[in-house]
């Protein structure tokens, strides 16, 4: 085989190569998972070189880059470990307000946690999850209201 072709056959192989390596759709760096009460409380920022997740909305932030807001002993701690969607709207730390339940809040509370949460949350810290209270009922059920393709970040082919 002249030096020529070999040339070419190079040149073809490696740009079919750089073509496939382009087409490949980026994988996702961790996955997407589900997180009951219990598993989520044990993200509250009190072990050492755990991350520290909190749930708005019923979706997981991985809050650990605000360590210092939210860490042990932090000015927010009060909000990791849990669903915080109503203290979040209602800018509480509350005890009674360190829940998902947003009965009874006011349109500017909601508007204020949308806010929140598409302006702070969303842009800031990565989601690693959803809580199980987002796509399951009470009963255990699955909730047909979910819908994946409209969850922030949601990827089906890279998450789930």
């Amino acid at each position: 085989m002249a030096t020529g072709q070999l040339c070419v056959i190079l040149v073809v192989l490696c740009s079919t190569l750089a073509e496939n390596v382009k087409q490949k759709p980026k994988a996702a760096t961790k996955p997407v998972r589900l997180f009951t009460e219990e598993e989520l409380r044990r993200y509250d920022g009190t072990q050492e070189g755990q991350p520290i997740y909190m749930a708005i909305k019923g979706v997981v932030f991985d809050v650990t880059k605000g360590k210092e807001f939210y860490g042990k002993g932090a000015p927010y701690n009060a909000l990791v470990g849990k669903d915080s969607t109503r203290a979040v709207a209602k800018m509480s730390l509350q005890p009674a307000d360190l829940t998902s339940d947003t009965t009874g809040l006011t349109k500017e509370q909601l508007e204020s946690l949308d806010s929140v949460f598409e302006g702070t949350y969303k842009t800031k810290y990565p989601i690693v999850g959803y809580t199980a209270a987002r796509i399951l009922k009470d009963d255990g059920s699955p909730n047909e209201d979910f819908k994946p393709e409209e969850q922030p970040h949601f990827q089906i082919k890279d998450e789930f």
